[in-house]
């Protein structure tokens, strides 16, 4: 049967739709067929959604039927799974979450023994597997247990990370998005002396990202102008993301806490040669980098290209624009709460407020939701509408349209001089995309 499961960041889609119980316990005995060992032992961990309870145990049995070890991790962000794959020498780990998406979505990742993700031929390979005739294991059916312990191995990475970190005097306001990060965040603040505040930690099974979390900064923001909090950080729901949010409610992306974090990285000596970044990145990060001799690999958008370009280049630091930064001397995944200690590591004793990192080019991104975003991209009217835009703009700014990896959505981004121009060259894409897709 000819299918395309795996995306960019795993097999996702609607919990009970696509992605259902009968499709988990095939891919939990798939996955654990292609690993290298004979006995393999995985680890499962999930964020809050009501459907990873239901997944995890369907992913657990299909995995235990091909013989497996599966040890539960419970709730735990995503970075969590390659920092115990690598502790406890587990052979493969899954991770049971859709993300930054709504809360009827949900999804399966994996990652090597390595402690990195998949590669696409693995993920073919396992995709291959699906359909194979069920035999029994020849050595015994594997087990299933609790892991215990997993937050606090989780936390101690990360304060033997920063223990140098002292955040005593600091106000920070944490949103977790209902998510995966509601315990282990306000915890390791707390503990490198922070005085925390918390939104966003009481999921429920539905209110993962619902108005809250790194896609949904509106109430973050608006308490940061109440003035009581030195900076804010929101993560995604499953952690491996983080915004932030200075003193003043000024939103600060995933391209200048990267900026931060060079600057700082190379000062330290940590840095490990240069960055590597996005398509999407803003031109005023390029601009900061060469300035600060800093070279500068550009990728296609999605964690896992990034990644790859920084092991070829023996790299450190990478990351995206959405706040998914990675920092290969910590985790080789994007780790939101890693990532805002980082950020405040850089800063010292500085207000976010204050940065200097880098200048920004007025960048607008639109998400336009269209029926197919293959057949939308495929329009001969909006290649020429993205030619004659990018001809305008020729050395001034530029146009970037490209299809989600995850969602169907066309996304269309545009920097220039000014706010004016950016908008009106925007809209115009934004209409030929839903015109060309009959929105």
């Amino acid at each position: 049967m000819a299918r395309k499961l795996f995306g960019t960041d795993g097999v996702r889609g609607v919990a009970g739709d696509l992605l259902t119980a009968d499709l988990a316990v095939s891919l939990g005995r798939a996955a654990t067929l292609q690993a290298a060992a004979e006995h393999p032992r995985v680890l499962v961990i999930r964020d809050t959604r009501e459907s990873g309870e239901m997944l995890e145990a369907a992913l657990a049995a299909g995995a235990a039927g091909a013989g497996a070890e599966v040890l539960l991790g419970g709730v735990l962000p995503t970075p969590a799974a390659p920092l115990l794959v690598r502790r406890y020498g587990f052979d493969l780990a899954a991770v049971i979450s859709a993300s930054h998406n709504p809360y009827q979505d949900n999804g399966i990742k994996f990652f090597a023994a390595d402690g990195f993700k998949l590669s696409d031929d693995t993920e073919a390979a396992i995709e291959a597997r699906l359909d194979d005739p069920v035999a029994p294991p020849t050595d015994g059916i594997g087990r299933i247990r609790a892991f215990h312990g997993t937050q606090e191995d989780y936390l101690r990475a990360l304060h033997t990370r920063f223990a140098a970190l002292d955040l005593a005097g600091r106000s920070i306001l944490l949103d977790c998005a209902h998510g995966a990060t509601y315990q282990v965040a306000p915890e390791i603040f707390r503990r490198l002396g922070a005085h925390v505040d918390v939104i966003g930690d009481a999921p429920d099974g539905r209110n993962i990202n619902d108005g809250v979390g790194s896609t949904h900064l509106d109430a973050l923001a608006a308490a940061m102008r109440d003035g009581r909090h030195d900076v804010g950080f929101a993560f995604d729901g499953d952690g491996d993301r983080v915004l932030a949010v200075d003193r003043t409610g000024e939103i600060v992306d995933g391209d200048e806490l990267i900026a931060l974090a060079a600057l700082h990285l190379r000062r330290a000596g940590r840095l490990g040669g240069g960055v590597a970044v996005t398509v999407m990145t803003n031109y005023g990060f390029h601009t900061a980098m060469r300035e600060a001799g800093i070279e500068v690999a550009i990728t296609s958008v999605g964690d896992r290209y990034v990644l790859e370009e920084l092991r070829a280049r023996g790299w450190a630091l990478g990351g995206e624009q959405s706040g998914h930064v990675i920092d290969l001397g910590f985790c080789p995944s994007g780790d939101g709460v890693a990532t805002a200690l980082l950020t405040l590591e850089a800063l010292a004793d500085g207000d976010l407020a204050q940065r200097s990192a880098m200048d920004k080019l007025p960048q607008r991104l639109v998400n336009v939701k269209v029926a197919d975003r293959d057949a939308a991209m495929a329009s001969a009217e909006l290649a020429a509408a993205i030619e004659r835009e990018n001809g305008e703009l020729e050395g001034r700014g530029r146009v970037l349209v490209r299809a989600s990896g995850t969602e169907q959505l066309v996304r269309v981004m545009v920097e220039a001089p000014s706010p004016d121009e950016t908008d009106a060259v925007c809209d115009r894409l934004v209409d030929v995309v839903r015109q060309t897709a009959g929105v």
